[in-house]
């Protein structure tokens, strides 16, 4: 157990599938898993399913006409932890995972007061759930586009699964979660909680 559980923390989930609400969704299901685990550390927050908003293409903070993003960006610098959650498609993360990525690539131009991105001292977790295998490739892929917009990864700050390949059970249709999995989550949620609790103390320096 974290032994400074005391310090409250807020984390918003990124739900990446291509299906809108009310679909069932394999990357909801493990989002809600880890926020489940993360609140084990005294972690609150939610999740947002992107597909149930208008999130403009483009890599500013506000793409204007209705664009929905700007209410989520300040869900995000609102929390202390970010989870992205996405399916793997063709070998790849989603497109709403690119999608999002692409408008946090406008916070590389926002800083606060001493220089440092609003994103800084912000700790980021990837979950991957998918038919066939490629979550390391999804992972470090999110992972570098993460760390280049100013969120930093705690160790095994990944959990994921994928079925055999060739086959269609998703992970939402498994009678039960996979020990690996679960085990995998927990391990994110300890320490993606416990590096944002650093970082919330002893903020990185300014540039």
């Amino acid at each position: 157990m974290d032994p400074n559980r005391s310090t409250p923390l807020r984390a918003v989930a990124l739900v990446c599938t291509l299906a809108p609400s009310p679909a069932p969704s394999s990357s909801q299901l493990l989002a809600e898993q880890t926020m489940a685990a993360l609140a084990e550390h005294g972690v609150t927050g939610k999740t947002i399913r992107i597909a149930d908003h208008d999130v403009k293409p483009g890599v500013r903070t506000d793409m204007g006409d209705g664009d929905a993003w700007p209410e989520i960006r300040d869900t995000i610098l609102g929390t202390d932890i970010l989870v992205l959650s996405t399916p793997i498609w063709l070998g790849h993360p989603s497109s709403i995972a690119q999608r999002v990525l692409e408008r946090l690539d406008a916070e590389l131009s926002e800083s606060d007061d001493e220089g440092r991105m609003l994103t800084y001292g912000k700790v980021a977790a990837v979950c991957v759930v998918g038919n066939e295998d490629g979550a390391h490739k999804v992972s470090a892929d999110l992972f570098q586009g993460l760390n280049d917009v100013g969120f930093s990864l705690a160790p095994n700050a990944v959990t994921y699964w994928v079925g055999e390949a060739m086959q269609g059970t998703d992970y939402q249709d498994l009678d039960k979660t996979p020990e690996k999995t679960a085990a995998t989550t927990a391990t994110l949620a300890a320490n993606t909680a416990h590096l944002a609790r650093r970082l919330k103390g002893v903020p990185y320096p300014a540039s």
